[in-house]
């Protein structure tokens, strides 16, 4: 994976912030590519004055959408007549399938908004919103504010950081575990202020 990650980066790195949006974009489809390489070097040269800050987190967001978009496009078009189709081997009858999808038309926008925040989520998160055909303005949306507050932690990060690989995965899963009581409080308002909607 690491000399995988080392070809993308040293292919298409040098594109500067065409790079960043086309490397996001990887990262935020299925292709499991690893965010922490792409915007904290850029944080990192931002500091140095080689790359406008501000830029780097626009075009870490615009990435995180395409990717996103992709990944939400194939599950619109084709993912719920293979789910119909091949669910039954994965457990998944059309009742089930319901399920889900009536659960993300209520509540997609939290879901793939804090699905954004959570790694190993934040690539699929896509995946059921577009099965579910959430709105495509919502979607663009909520992904884009998820995707904003980790794009902007990983570009300053790198800022004050640098450009150490290590010291920057040790520093981002401390601020993951940080992240996690926020997501349960932000998911906590949304259930009392549906419950509050509901009694009104």
């Amino acid at each position: 994976m690491d000399k995988i990650v080392a070809f993308i980066v040293a292919s298409i790195g040098g594109m500067g912030y065409i790079g960043i949006v086309l490397l996001m974009a990887l990262e935020s489809s299925f292709f499991p590519f690893p965010s922490e390489v792409v915007v904290p070097p850029a944080g990192y040269l931002a500091s140095q004055g080689e790359m406008n800050i501000f830029l780097v987190i626009l075009s870490g967001i615009l990435g995180s959408i395409l990717g996103a978009f992709v990944n939400y496009y194939i599950a619109y078009k084709y993912g719920r007549n293979l789910l119909i189709t091949y669910g039954k081997y994965f457990f998944i009858n059309e009742e089930k399938f319901k399920k889900i999808e009536s659960f993300f038309i209520t509540h997609g926008e939290i879901s793939t908004f804090v699905g954004r925040l959570i790694p190993g989520v934040r690539q699929y998160i896509s995946f059921p919103a577009g099965l579910a055909k959430m709105n495509l303005t919502k979607f663009i949306f909520y992904t884009a504010l998820g995707a904003g507050i980790w794009v902007v932690i990983l570009a300053y990060v790198g800022y004050f950081i640098g450009n150490n690989i290590e010291l920057i995965r040790e520093k981002l899963h401390i601020i993951t575990i940080i992240i996690i009581p926020f997501i349960i409080i932000i998911i906590m308002l949304y259930i009392y202020i549906n419950k509050k909607k509901k009694k009104a």
